[in-house]
Protein backbone atom coordinates (compact mmCIF):
# COMPACT_ATOMS: atom_id res chain seq x y z
CA UNK A 1 0.00 0.00 0.00
CA UNK A 2 1.52 3.40 -1.08
CA UNK A 3 0.55 6.36 1.71
CA UNK A 4 -0.47 9.76 0.40
CA UNK A 5 1.56 12.30 1.13
CA UNK A 6 -0.29 15.73 1.34
CA UNK A 7 0.67 19.03 1.98
CA UNK A 8 -0.38 19.87 5.41
CA UNK A 9 -2.96 21.96 6.57
CA UNK A 10 -0.83 23.80 9.74
CA UNK A 11 1.95 24.80 7.25
CA UNK A 12 -0.78 27.49 5.44
CA UNK A 13 -1.59 29.32 8.23
CA UNK A 14 2.43 29.03 9.45
CA UNK A 15 3.02 30.47 6.34
CA UNK A 16 1.02 33.27 6.56
CA UNK A 17 1.45 33.98 10.20
CA UNK A 18 5.14 34.64 9.57
CA UNK A 19 4.61 37.54 7.33
CA UNK A 20 5.91 40.18 10.35
CA UNK A 21 8.95 38.62 10.76
CA UNK A 22 10.03 38.73 7.19
CA UNK A 23 8.88 42.44 6.29
CA UNK A 24 12.29 43.96 6.60
CA UNK A 25 14.35 41.26 4.37
CA UNK A 26 12.68 41.21 1.21
CA UNK A 27 13.90 41.31 -2.18
CA UNK A 28 15.66 44.47 -3.42
CA UNK A 29 14.64 45.36 -6.96
CA UNK A 30 17.89 47.50 -7.56
CA UNK A 31 19.67 44.23 -6.90
CA UNK A 32 17.65 42.60 -9.26
CA UNK A 33 18.49 45.48 -11.99
CA UNK A 34 21.92 45.70 -11.44
CA UNK A 35 22.54 41.91 -11.81
CA UNK A 36 20.48 41.73 -15.04
CA UNK A 37 21.94 44.61 -16.20
CA UNK A 38 25.47 43.24 -15.86
CA UNK A 39 24.61 39.64 -17.11
CA UNK A 40 23.05 41.75 -19.94
CA UNK A 41 25.60 43.17 -20.82
CA UNK A 42 27.86 43.05 -24.36
CA UNK A 43 30.76 41.81 -22.27
CA UNK A 44 28.58 38.22 -22.11
CA UNK A 45 27.84 38.41 -25.64
CA UNK A 46 24.49 37.21 -25.48
CA UNK A 47 25.19 34.66 -23.24
CA UNK A 48 25.05 31.52 -25.54
CA UNK A 49 26.07 27.78 -24.18
CA UNK A 50 29.26 27.13 -25.28
CA UNK A 51 29.88 30.90 -26.87
CA UNK A 52 32.44 33.75 -26.07
CA UNK A 53 30.27 34.76 -23.10
CA UNK A 54 29.78 31.26 -21.28
CA UNK A 55 33.22 31.37 -19.28
CA UNK A 56 32.25 34.99 -18.15
CA UNK A 57 28.88 34.02 -17.17
CA UNK A 58 29.61 30.98 -15.07
CA UNK A 59 32.41 32.53 -13.36
CA UNK A 60 29.77 35.54 -12.26
CA UNK A 61 27.53 32.97 -10.99
CA UNK A 62 30.22 30.61 -8.99
CA UNK A 63 31.63 34.41 -7.08
CA UNK A 64 27.77 35.09 -6.74
CA UNK A 65 27.26 31.84 -4.72
CA UNK A 66 30.39 31.86 -3.54
CA UNK A 67 30.35 35.48 -1.93
CA UNK A 68 26.76 34.44 -0.70
CA UNK A 69 28.45 31.55 1.52
CA UNK A 70 25.88 29.22 -0.44
CA UNK A 71 27.93 25.13 -0.62
CA UNK A 72 29.14 23.82 -3.99
CA UNK A 73 25.92 21.64 -5.34
CA UNK A 74 27.64 20.81 -8.23
CA UNK A 75 29.87 17.90 -9.01
CA UNK A 76 32.99 16.76 -7.27
CA UNK A 77 32.92 19.64 -5.02
CA UNK A 78 32.40 22.48 -7.30
CA UNK A 79 29.43 24.78 -8.44
CA UNK A 80 29.16 23.40 -11.69
CA UNK A 81 27.87 20.43 -13.40
CA UNK A 82 29.15 19.72 -16.60
CA UNK A 83 26.61 19.04 -19.46
CA UNK A 84 28.45 17.69 -22.66
CA UNK A 85 26.89 19.05 -26.18
CA UNK A 86 27.13 18.98 -29.54
CA UNK A 87 26.67 22.62 -31.32
CA UNK A 88 24.93 22.29 -35.29
CA UNK A 89 24.70 24.74 -37.68
CA UNK A 90 23.31 24.07 -40.87
CA UNK A 91 24.56 26.06 -43.95
CA UNK A 92 22.77 29.08 -45.16
CA UNK A 93 22.76 27.72 -48.77
CA UNK A 94 21.07 24.44 -48.02
CA UNK A 95 18.25 23.37 -50.30
CA UNK A 96 14.78 21.93 -49.79
CA UNK A 97 11.74 21.27 -52.15
CA UNK A 98 9.19 19.12 -52.59
CA UNK A 99 8.09 17.48 -55.93
CA UNK A 100 4.72 16.91 -57.09
CA UNK A 101 2.83 15.88 -60.17
CA UNK A 102 3.42 19.70 -61.44
CA UNK A 103 6.53 19.25 -60.88
CA UNK A 104 9.54 20.42 -57.97
CA UNK A 105 8.22 23.46 -55.54
CA UNK A 106 11.60 25.36 -53.53
CA UNK A 107 11.17 26.24 -50.23
CA UNK A 108 12.70 28.89 -49.32
CA UNK A 109 14.19 28.82 -46.29
CA UNK A 110 13.14 31.22 -43.82
CA UNK A 111 10.28 32.26 -45.81
CA UNK A 112 8.72 28.41 -46.48
CA UNK A 113 10.50 26.30 -43.85
CA UNK A 114 12.99 26.69 -40.82
CA UNK A 115 14.74 23.48 -40.04
CA UNK A 116 17.28 22.31 -37.99
CA UNK A 117 19.65 18.95 -37.62
CA UNK A 118 20.84 17.50 -34.28
CA UNK A 119 22.96 14.96 -35.72
CA UNK A 120 27.10 15.78 -36.00
CA UNK A 121 27.38 14.48 -39.31
CA UNK A 122 28.62 16.46 -42.28
CA UNK A 123 26.19 16.34 -44.67
CA UNK A 124 21.87 16.03 -44.42
CA UNK A 125 20.75 14.30 -47.86
CA UNK A 126 17.39 13.12 -48.37
CA UNK A 127 16.05 12.00 -51.78
CA UNK A 128 12.64 12.04 -52.50
CA UNK A 129 10.45 11.00 -49.06
CA UNK A 130 7.23 10.37 -48.91
CA UNK A 131 5.23 12.93 -46.71
CA UNK A 132 2.15 11.69 -44.56
CA UNK A 133 -0.14 14.55 -42.61
CA UNK A 134 -0.62 12.49 -39.16
CA UNK A 135 -3.01 15.08 -37.91
CA UNK A 136 -1.54 16.43 -34.47
CA UNK A 137 0.46 13.17 -33.80
CA UNK A 138 -0.77 12.20 -30.79
CA UNK A 139 -0.77 8.21 -29.12
CA UNK A 140 -2.31 8.65 -26.14
CA UNK A 141 -4.11 5.34 -25.37
CA UNK A 142 -5.21 6.63 -21.29
CA UNK A 143 -7.46 9.21 -23.37
CA UNK A 144 -8.39 6.43 -26.41
CA UNK A 145 -6.38 8.36 -28.85
CA UNK A 146 -4.10 6.89 -31.87
CA UNK A 147 -3.67 9.55 -34.60
CA UNK A 148 -1.15 7.01 -36.26
CA UNK A 149 -3.07 3.69 -36.82
CA UNK A 150 -0.22 1.72 -37.10
CA UNK A 151 0.84 3.39 -40.06
CA UNK A 152 4.41 2.98 -41.39
CA UNK A 153 6.28 6.08 -41.30
CA UNK A 154 9.95 4.72 -41.65
CA UNK A 155 11.63 6.77 -44.60
CA UNK A 156 9.05 9.04 -44.75
CA UNK A 157 8.17 12.62 -43.44
CA UNK A 158 5.87 13.27 -40.90
CA UNK A 159 3.63 16.29 -41.16
CA UNK A 160 2.40 17.89 -37.84
CA UNK A 161 -0.55 20.71 -36.66
CA UNK A 162 0.89 22.14 -33.66
CA UNK A 163 -1.26 21.86 -30.62
CA UNK A 164 -2.97 19.22 -29.48
CA UNK A 165 -6.48 17.75 -30.58
CA UNK A 166 -8.52 20.21 -28.09
CA UNK A 167 -7.14 23.40 -29.46
CA UNK A 168 -9.46 24.33 -32.19
CA UNK A 169 -12.03 21.85 -30.84
CA UNK A 170 -15.87 23.38 -30.64
CA UNK A 171 -18.97 22.37 -28.42
CA UNK A 172 -21.04 19.70 -30.12
CA UNK A 173 -17.29 17.99 -31.14
CA UNK A 174 -17.78 14.38 -29.76
CA UNK A 175 -14.42 14.22 -28.55
CA UNK A 176 -13.78 17.83 -26.76
CA UNK A 177 -12.24 17.70 -23.47
CA UNK A 178 -10.05 14.82 -24.11
CA UNK A 179 -7.46 16.66 -23.63
CA UNK A 180 -8.13 19.15 -21.08
CA UNK A 181 -9.93 21.84 -23.41
CA UNK A 182 -7.85 25.12 -24.36
CA UNK A 183 -5.67 23.78 -21.46
CA UNK A 184 -2.46 22.12 -23.39
CA UNK A 185 -1.44 19.07 -22.27
CA UNK A 186 2.37 17.71 -23.24
CA UNK A 187 1.07 15.95 -26.39
CA UNK A 188 0.95 20.02 -27.50
CA UNK A 189 4.59 20.49 -27.26
CA UNK A 190 6.77 20.42 -30.68
CA UNK A 191 9.14 18.17 -28.30
CA UNK A 192 6.74 15.27 -28.20
CA UNK A 193 5.69 15.53 -31.94
CA UNK A 194 9.85 15.33 -32.90
CA UNK A 195 9.89 12.41 -30.25
CA UNK A 196 7.10 10.68 -31.59
CA UNK A 197 8.66 10.94 -34.91
CA UNK A 198 12.01 9.31 -34.17
CA UNK A 199 10.04 6.58 -32.37
CA UNK A 200 8.20 5.80 -35.75
CA UNK A 201 11.48 5.71 -37.64
CA UNK A 202 10.62 9.24 -39.72
CA UNK A 203 13.58 11.54 -41.75
CA UNK A 204 12.20 14.14 -41.05
CA UNK A 205 9.21 16.30 -38.88
CA UNK A 206 7.67 19.59 -40.18
CA UNK A 207 4.94 21.08 -38.06
CA UNK A 208 2.82 23.08 -39.53
CA UNK A 209 3.71 26.79 -37.65
CA UNK A 210 0.25 28.55 -36.56
CA UNK A 211 0.95 31.62 -34.01
CA UNK A 212 -1.55 30.68 -31.76
CA UNK A 213 -1.29 27.45 -31.49
CA UNK A 214 2.63 27.11 -31.09
CA UNK A 215 2.31 30.71 -28.60
CA UNK A 216 4.87 32.76 -30.58
CA UNK A 217 5.45 33.97 -34.23
CA UNK A 218 7.35 33.03 -37.19
CA UNK A 219 9.93 35.64 -35.98
CA UNK A 220 10.20 33.21 -33.02
CA UNK A 221 10.48 30.05 -35.26
CA UNK A 222 13.30 31.91 -37.22
CA UNK A 223 15.12 32.95 -33.97
CA UNK A 224 17.58 29.12 -34.47
CA UNK A 225 18.85 30.53 -37.55
CA UNK A 226 19.61 26.46 -38.59
CA UNK A 227 21.49 26.45 -35.24
CA UNK A 228 20.70 23.06 -33.05
CA UNK A 229 22.22 21.67 -29.69
CA UNK A 230 22.07 19.30 -27.76
CA UNK A 231 23.19 16.69 -24.91
CA UNK A 232 26.07 14.65 -26.60
CA UNK A 233 24.50 11.02 -26.90
CA UNK A 234 27.23 7.68 -27.33
CA UNK A 235 24.09 6.79 -30.52
CA UNK A 236 22.89 10.41 -32.02
CA UNK A 237 21.30 8.74 -34.93
CA UNK A 238 19.08 5.99 -33.24
CA UNK A 239 17.69 9.48 -30.90
CA UNK A 240 17.53 12.09 -33.42
CA UNK A 241 15.64 12.86 -36.85
CA UNK A 242 18.10 14.03 -39.78
CA UNK A 243 15.80 17.27 -39.69
CA UNK A 244 13.02 18.75 -37.79
CA UNK A 245 11.24 22.25 -37.88
CA UNK A 246 8.34 24.16 -39.12
CA UNK A 247 6.42 24.71 -42.55
CA UNK A 248 4.72 28.44 -42.63
CA UNK A 249 1.16 28.34 -42.44
CA UNK A 250 1.31 30.02 -46.41
CA UNK A 251 3.66 26.97 -47.43
CA UNK A 252 1.96 24.28 -45.89
CA UNK A 253 -0.96 25.61 -47.57
CA UNK A 254 0.99 25.58 -51.00
CA UNK A 255 1.92 21.96 -50.55
CA UNK A 256 -1.60 20.55 -49.27
CA UNK A 257 -3.30 21.76 -52.36
CA UNK A 258 -0.78 20.88 -54.62
CA UNK A 259 -1.49 17.33 -53.49
CA UNK A 260 -5.50 18.24 -54.05
CA UNK A 261 -6.50 18.17 -50.12
CA UNK A 262 -7.50 20.80 -48.38
CA UNK A 263 -5.66 21.74 -45.44
CA UNK A 264 -8.43 23.65 -43.08
CA UNK A 265 -10.88 20.46 -43.98
CA UNK A 266 -7.90 18.25 -42.95
CA UNK A 267 -7.64 20.39 -39.34
CA UNK A 268 -11.03 19.19 -38.52
CA UNK A 269 -10.55 15.68 -39.39
CA UNK A 270 -7.66 15.94 -36.80
CA UNK A 271 -10.01 16.77 -33.70
CA UNK A 272 -11.36 13.22 -34.27
CA UNK A 273 -10.19 10.23 -32.68
CA UNK A 274 -11.18 8.66 -36.18
CA UNK A 275 -8.43 10.31 -38.24
CA UNK A 276 -6.36 8.58 -39.87
CA UNK A 277 -2.61 9.79 -41.53
CA UNK A 278 -3.14 11.10 -45.01
CA UNK A 279 -0.77 10.85 -48.04
CA UNK A 280 0.49 13.88 -49.78
CA UNK A 281 -0.58 12.11 -52.73
CA UNK A 282 2.45 12.57 -55.24
CA UNK A 283 4.58 14.57 -53.33
CA UNK A 284 7.92 13.95 -52.06
CA UNK A 285 10.42 15.76 -49.89
CA UNK A 286 14.03 16.41 -51.05
CA UNK A 287 16.90 17.59 -48.55
CA UNK A 288 20.30 18.82 -49.62
CA UNK A 289 22.25 20.71 -46.90
CA UNK A 290 26.13 20.90 -45.47
CA UNK A 291 26.49 20.70 -41.77
CA UNK A 292 29.09 21.73 -39.56
CA UNK A 293 29.21 20.71 -35.94
CA UNK A 294 31.25 20.52 -32.52
CA UNK A 295 31.55 19.43 -29.49
CA UNK A 296 32.17 20.85 -25.87
CA UNK A 297 30.88 21.05 -21.85
CA UNK A 298 28.94 23.85 -21.38
CA UNK A 299 28.41 24.09 -17.22
CA UNK A 300 24.75 23.92 -15.07
CA UNK A 301 25.74 25.99 -12.13
CA UNK A 302 23.98 24.66 -8.44
CA UNK A 303 24.43 25.92 -4.75
CA UNK A 304 23.51 24.83 -1.23
CA UNK A 305 22.20 26.16 1.74
CA UNK A 306 22.17 22.86 3.64
CA UNK A 307 19.06 21.97 6.32
CA UNK A 308 19.54 22.31 9.71
CA UNK A 309 18.30 18.91 10.06
CA UNK A 310 17.34 17.24 7.01
CA UNK A 311 19.71 18.23 4.81
CA UNK A 312 18.80 15.37 2.67
CA UNK A 313 15.68 16.61 1.94
CA UNK A 314 15.22 19.89 -0.53
CA UNK A 315 13.59 22.62 -2.51
CA UNK A 316 14.86 24.31 -5.38
CA UNK A 317 14.66 27.28 -6.67
CA UNK A 318 16.06 27.91 -10.47
CA UNK A 319 16.05 29.64 -13.78
CA UNK A 320 18.25 29.67 -16.93
CA UNK A 321 21.36 31.69 -17.34
CA UNK A 322 21.82 30.90 -20.77
CA UNK A 323 19.97 33.64 -24.24
CA UNK A 324 20.78 33.36 -28.01
CA UNK A 325 24.42 34.72 -28.29
CA UNK A 326 24.69 36.24 -31.28
CA UNK A 327 22.55 36.87 -34.00
CA UNK A 328 21.56 38.01 -38.07
CA UNK A 329 21.98 42.02 -37.24
CA UNK A 330 18.81 43.91 -36.18
CA UNK A 331 17.76 46.89 -38.52
CA UNK A 332 20.37 48.65 -36.37
CA UNK A 333 23.18 46.54 -36.68
CA UNK A 334 23.18 45.22 -33.61
CA UNK A 335 23.51 41.32 -33.32
CA UNK A 336 23.98 40.57 -29.45
CA UNK A 337 20.52 39.39 -28.29
CA UNK A 338 20.98 39.87 -24.75
CA UNK A 339 18.20 38.11 -22.85
CA UNK A 340 17.69 40.33 -20.42
CA UNK A 341 14.18 39.78 -19.34
CA UNK A 342 14.63 36.22 -20.60
CA UNK A 343 16.34 35.12 -17.78
CA UNK A 344 18.67 36.98 -16.69
CA UNK A 345 16.02 38.61 -14.82
CA UNK A 346 15.28 34.90 -13.14
CA UNK A 347 18.39 34.58 -12.66
CA UNK A 348 18.91 37.55 -10.68
CA UNK A 349 15.79 36.58 -8.74
CA UNK A 350 17.08 33.50 -7.88
CA UNK A 351 20.45 34.89 -6.76
CA UNK A 352 18.23 37.54 -4.68
CA UNK A 353 16.54 34.92 -3.03
CA UNK A 354 19.45 32.94 -1.79
CA UNK A 355 20.76 36.09 -0.68
CA UNK A 356 17.55 36.50 1.68
CA UNK A 357 17.29 32.92 2.45
CA UNK A 358 20.90 33.00 3.51
CA UNK A 359 20.80 35.89 6.08
CA UNK A 360 17.71 34.16 7.67
CA UNK A 361 17.25 31.17 9.99
CA UNK A 362 18.54 28.10 7.70
CA UNK A 363 15.47 25.76 7.17
CA UNK A 364 14.86 22.09 7.96
CA UNK A 365 15.68 20.94 4.61
CA UNK A 366 18.75 22.11 1.79
CA UNK A 367 17.85 24.38 -0.46
CA UNK A 368 19.26 24.39 -4.00
CA UNK A 369 19.74 27.35 -6.08
CA UNK A 370 20.19 26.08 -9.53
CA UNK A 371 21.20 28.04 -12.35
CA UNK A 372 20.81 25.93 -15.72
CA UNK A 373 22.64 26.26 -19.70
CA UNK A 374 20.24 25.55 -22.81
CA UNK A 375 16.85 26.16 -21.73
CA UNK A 376 16.58 27.85 -24.90
CA UNK A 377 17.56 24.99 -27.28
CA UNK A 378 15.37 22.43 -25.79
CA UNK A 379 15.97 22.38 -21.67
CA UNK A 380 19.15 20.95 -22.31
CA UNK A 381 21.06 22.03 -18.67
CA UNK A 382 17.84 20.93 -16.62
CA UNK A 383 17.37 17.92 -18.61
CA UNK A 384 21.23 16.69 -18.21
CA UNK A 385 20.12 17.03 -14.44
CA UNK A 386 16.98 15.39 -14.23
CA UNK A 387 19.32 12.16 -15.82
CA UNK A 388 22.22 12.85 -13.70
CA UNK A 389 20.77 14.39 -10.36
CA UNK A 390 23.21 15.76 -8.01
CA UNK A 391 20.55 15.28 -4.70
CA UNK A 392 18.02 12.89 -4.65
CA UNK A 393 15.21 13.16 -6.71
CA UNK A 394 12.64 11.64 -4.41
CA UNK A 395 13.64 13.78 -1.61
CA UNK A 396 13.05 16.89 -3.45
CA UNK A 397 9.32 18.61 -1.91
CA UNK A 398 9.11 20.97 -5.02
CA UNK A 399 11.14 22.78 -8.22
CA UNK A 400 9.98 26.47 -8.22
CA UNK A 401 11.21 27.80 -11.19
CA UNK A 402 11.65 31.92 -12.30
CA UNK A 403 11.08 32.49 -16.01
CA UNK A 404 10.53 36.13 -17.72
CA UNK A 405 9.53 38.33 -14.72
CA UNK A 406 7.80 41.60 -16.01
CA UNK A 407 9.08 44.95 -15.90
CA UNK A 408 6.01 47.38 -15.59
CA UNK A 409 5.57 47.57 -11.84
CA UNK A 410 3.52 46.47 -8.91
CA UNK A 411 0.62 43.89 -9.77
CA UNK A 412 -2.48 43.28 -7.63
CA UNK A 413 -2.33 39.64 -8.63
CA UNK A 414 0.43 36.84 -9.61
CA UNK A 415 0.05 34.89 -12.75
CA UNK A 416 0.38 31.06 -12.63
CA UNK A 417 1.41 28.70 -15.51
CA UNK A 418 -0.45 25.69 -14.93
CA UNK A 419 -2.80 26.28 -12.51
CA UNK A 420 -4.24 23.04 -11.06
CA UNK A 421 -1.58 20.84 -11.58
CA UNK A 422 -0.03 20.76 -7.75
CA UNK A 423 -0.82 21.53 -4.56
CA UNK A 424 1.79 23.92 -4.82
CA UNK A 425 -1.33 26.19 -6.59
CA UNK A 426 -2.12 26.34 -2.33
CA UNK A 427 1.34 27.45 -1.06
CA UNK A 428 1.16 30.20 -3.97
CA UNK A 429 -2.25 31.83 -2.80
CA UNK A 430 -1.53 31.53 0.75
CA UNK A 431 1.76 33.27 0.44
CA UNK A 432 -0.35 36.30 -2.45
CA UNK A 433 -2.51 36.38 -0.02
CA UNK A 434 0.36 38.10 2.93
CA UNK A 435 1.22 40.53 -0.30
CA UNK A 436 -2.39 41.12 -0.23
CA UNK A 437 -2.11 39.99 -4.13
CA UNK A 438 -4.62 36.95 -5.82
CA UNK A 439 -3.75 34.41 -7.92
CA UNK A 440 -4.51 34.60 -11.53
CA UNK A 441 -4.56 31.30 -13.84
CA UNK A 442 -2.72 31.67 -17.31
CA UNK A 443 -5.02 33.66 -19.52
CA UNK A 444 -3.49 31.32 -22.86
CA UNK A 445 -3.10 27.25 -21.61
CA UNK A 446 -3.36 26.35 -24.89
CA UNK A 447 0.00 28.39 -25.49
CA UNK A 448 1.81 25.16 -23.25
CA UNK A 449 3.86 27.30 -21.33
CA UNK A 450 3.77 24.75 -18.52
CA UNK A 451 5.83 22.61 -20.74
CA UNK A 452 8.28 24.87 -22.13
CA UNK A 453 10.15 25.65 -18.94
CA UNK A 454 13.27 23.97 -17.12
CA UNK A 455 10.73 23.01 -14.27
CA UNK A 456 9.45 20.32 -16.75
CA UNK A 457 12.55 18.29 -16.61
CA UNK A 458 11.70 17.70 -13.05
CA UNK A 459 8.17 17.98 -13.66
CA UNK A 460 8.80 14.79 -15.50
CA UNK A 461 10.40 12.51 -12.91
CA UNK A 462 7.60 13.59 -10.74
CA UNK A 463 9.08 16.40 -8.33
CA UNK A 464 6.04 18.92 -8.09
CA UNK A 465 7.05 22.01 -9.80
CA UNK A 466 5.85 25.90 -10.24
CA UNK A 467 6.21 27.98 -12.82
CA UNK A 468 6.10 31.67 -12.45
CA UNK A 469 6.53 33.20 -15.88
CA UNK A 470 5.46 37.09 -16.78
CA UNK A 471 4.47 35.21 -20.60
CA UNK A 472 1.55 33.66 -19.12
CA UNK A 473 -0.42 36.77 -19.24
CA UNK A 474 -0.78 40.52 -18.76
CA UNK A 475 -0.88 41.20 -14.94
CA UNK A 476 -3.44 43.11 -13.26
CA UNK A 477 -0.66 45.95 -12.88
CA UNK A 478 -1.79 48.66 -10.10
CA UNK A 479 -0.99 51.59 -12.94
CA UNK A 480 -2.85 50.67 -15.49
CA UNK A 481 -4.69 47.47 -14.79
CA UNK A 482 -5.22 44.19 -16.79
CA UNK A 483 -4.94 46.29 -19.95
CA UNK A 484 -1.51 47.36 -19.16
CA UNK A 485 -0.62 44.12 -18.12
CA UNK A 486 -1.42 42.84 -21.25
CA UNK A 487 -0.10 45.39 -23.28
CA UNK A 488 3.24 44.54 -21.49
CA UNK A 489 3.05 40.79 -22.62
CA UNK A 490 2.09 41.77 -26.13
CA UNK A 491 5.10 44.66 -26.62
CA UNK A 492 7.68 42.09 -25.34
CA UNK A 493 6.47 38.98 -27.11
CA UNK A 494 6.18 40.68 -30.28
CA UNK A 495 9.26 43.17 -30.12
CA UNK A 496 11.88 41.58 -28.23
CA UNK A 497 11.19 37.61 -27.30
CA UNK A 498 14.89 36.27 -28.66
CA UNK A 499 15.47 39.17 -30.12
CA UNK A 500 18.25 42.17 -29.71
CA UNK A 501 15.89 44.37 -27.55
CA UNK A 502 15.53 42.18 -25.01
CA UNK A 503 17.70 44.25 -23.16
CA UNK A 504 18.25 45.97 -19.53
CA UNK A 505 16.72 49.40 -19.30
CA UNK A 506 16.85 51.78 -16.52
CA UNK A 507 13.04 53.06 -17.18
CA UNK A 508 12.34 49.29 -15.79
CA UNK A 509 9.83 49.53 -12.56
CA UNK A 510 10.95 45.79 -10.86
CA UNK A 511 8.98 46.20 -7.68
CA UNK A 512 6.58 43.74 -9.26
CA UNK A 513 9.42 41.29 -10.48
CA UNK A 514 10.93 41.49 -6.35
CA UNK A 515 7.06 40.87 -5.56
CA UNK A 516 6.84 37.79 -7.44
CA UNK A 517 10.63 36.37 -6.32
CA UNK A 518 9.28 36.63 -2.21
CA UNK A 519 6.54 34.95 -3.03
CA UNK A 520 9.14 32.15 -3.94
CA UNK A 521 11.29 33.09 -0.74
CA UNK A 522 8.01 32.56 1.39
CA UNK A 523 7.19 29.44 -0.66
CA UNK A 524 10.33 27.89 0.27
CA UNK A 525 10.10 28.79 3.72
CA UNK A 526 6.96 26.86 4.37
CA UNK A 527 8.25 23.65 2.39
CA UNK A 528 11.36 23.47 4.36
CA UNK A 529 9.48 22.33 6.81
CA UNK A 530 9.99 18.50 7.73
CA UNK A 531 7.06 16.22 6.63
CA UNK A 532 5.50 19.03 4.10
CA UNK A 533 5.59 16.87 0.74
CA UNK A 534 3.12 18.55 -1.71
CA UNK A 535 2.11 16.34 -4.35
CA UNK A 536 -0.03 16.60 -7.52
CA UNK A 537 -3.51 16.86 -8.75
CA UNK A 538 -5.74 14.25 -9.72
CA UNK A 539 -5.51 14.22 -13.92
CA UNK A 540 -2.14 15.80 -13.74
CA UNK A 541 0.46 13.57 -15.93
CA UNK A 542 2.78 13.64 -13.20
CA UNK A 543 1.27 12.05 -10.39
CA UNK A 544 1.86 8.27 -10.80
CA UNK A 545 5.39 9.46 -11.49
CA UNK A 546 5.68 11.14 -7.83
CA UNK A 547 3.74 7.99 -6.26
CA UNK A 548 6.18 5.48 -7.70
CA UNK A 549 8.99 6.93 -4.94
CA UNK A 550 6.63 7.72 -2.13
CA UNK A 551 8.65 4.96 0.03
CA UNK A 552 11.78 6.98 0.08
CA UNK A 553 9.58 10.06 1.21
CA UNK A 554 8.24 8.07 4.51
CA UNK A 555 11.92 7.70 5.97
Amino acid sequence: MIMRLRLLPPLLAALMAAAPALAADRTDPARLSAITRELASDAYAGRAPGGPGEGLTVAYLEKAFRDLGLEPAGEGGSYTQAVPMVRTQLAPDGRYAVSGPKGEAVLASGRDISVISLLPVDRIAIEKAPMVFVGYGVTAPERGWDDFKGVDLKGKVAVFLINDPDFEAVAGDPVAGKFGGRAATYYARWTYKFEEAVRRGAVAALIVHQTEGAGYGWSTVLASAGEGYDVARRTPSAERLPLQGWLSAEAASRLFASAGLDLEALRRQARSSGFRPVDLRGLSFSASVGVSFSRFESRNVIARLPGRTRPDESIMIAAHWDAYGEGPPDAQGRRIRPGAVDDALGVAGVLEAARVLRAGRRPDRSVLFALWTAEERGLLGSEHFGAHPTVPLEKMAANLTLDVLQTAGPARDVVLVGAGQSELDDLLAAAARRQKRTVTPDARPERALFFRADHFSLARRGVPALLLMGLGGGADLVTGGRAAGDAWVTRYTDDCYHKTCDAWSPDWDLRGAAADVDLVIDMTRALARPGTWPDWRPGSEFRDLRARTASARLR
